[in-house]
């Protein structure tokens, strides 16, 4: 499972990243999780809002900060 926080260092952005660690530790998920602070890479993404949460290329959230509650809610989802 790979999972990216996208998002340009903003402090939403890095507290998404640092929720996402912890939900996955939580959750005992095996997952490369990854900042994307690049604008070519978010553009080609097709994310235009951040902060983003995206799940083995799928868009799971943008332009929202999550908790680590609201994460693991939509980790689980995935699973």
């Amino acid at each position: 499972m790979e999972i990216l926080v996208v998002g340009g260092g903003c402090a939403s952005c890095d507290t998404v990243y640092e929720e996402t660690r912890a939900a996955a530790a939580e959750l005992g998920l095996d997952a490369k999780i990854r900042k994307v602070e690049d604008l070519v890479e978010m553009v080609q993404m097709g994310i235009m809002t951040v902060p983003a949460l995206v799940v083995d290329g799928k868009v799971l959230s943008a332009g929202r900060t999550l908790n680590k509650k609201q994460v693991k809610a939509l980790l689980e989802k995935v699973l």
